[in-house]
């Protein structure tokens, strides 16, 4: 896979940020390691899909490298990045691997990284939602919770309150209640709890914004 973009003698020694391409071809669970590849890997995607590179998308990146990951490890995947961005990118087969070995609260983040990502120059390109909706569709990642996810980028009002929580504005107030218990379940900060410190942030981050949109939608309905 990425190994096959580098070329040359896999068994040959490699510097470290080419050892961490030729990792990610290995079989069996994401683990720590292949994780961080598939993050690189889809980064690249979501930053080559307007057909351009930005700094603001450069400087995510590196914050959330180096919070997930620390600062030695962060530059080399910062390295494989820049190397990944110059070619084709393997899309289907990372998109694979992520379905088949990441539990669903793990991909739900993942999401949440990839759509930050593309809001990080303060503007979504229709390249860009098309490329999020492909990896989505890709991993497993429902219309429903995307648009939920995406939501929660956008400016709080009575409508993206209701996609957040997946339930029709229509909907009756149990539905409602119903609704918030389901996603305040899903996004519950202890379904990350063994990934690192700024996944964990994420999902707070989530969960808030799941709590706030039920209080927007029980205030306008005077649910107690």
């Amino acid at each position: 896979m990425l190994d096959r973009l580098q070329g040359g003698d896999q068994d040959a020694e490699l510097p470290p940020h080419q050892e961490q391409r030729r990792r990610y071809t290995r079989t069996g669970p994401t683990l720590a390691g292949d994780m961080a590849l598939s993050l690189v890997v889809l980064s690249a995607a979501i930053m080559k899909a307007d057909g351009r590179v930005t700094r603001s998308e450069l400087d995510h990146v590196r914050a959330f490298f180096q919070q997930q990951f620390g600062g030695r490890h962060a530059a080399e995947l910062l390295r494989v990045l820049r190397d990944v961005l110059k070619r084709e990118i393997p899309l289907a087969q990372v998109c694979m691997q992520v379905r088949q070995h990441m539990p669903h609260p793990m991909r739900l983040q993942l999401m949440h990284y990839l759509i930050g990502l593309a809001n990080a120059d303060g503007r979504v390109e229709p390249s860009e939602e098309a490329m999020l909706r492909r990896i989505a569709h890709a991993i497993g990642i429902s219309d429903k919770d995307l648009g939920s996810l995406s939501a929660m980028f956008r400016r709080p009002t009575a409508d993206n309150a209701y996609q957040i929580l997946e339930v029709d504005p229509k909907a009756s107030d149990e539905e409602v209640k119903k609704a918030y218990r389901r996603m305040a379940m899903k996004y519950h900060p202890d379904k990350v709890g063994h990934l690192g410190e700024e996944f964990q942030q994420a999902a707070a981050e989530k969960f808030r914004k799941v709590q706030d949109a039920y209080e927007r939608i029980a205030q306008a309905r005077g649910i107690k």
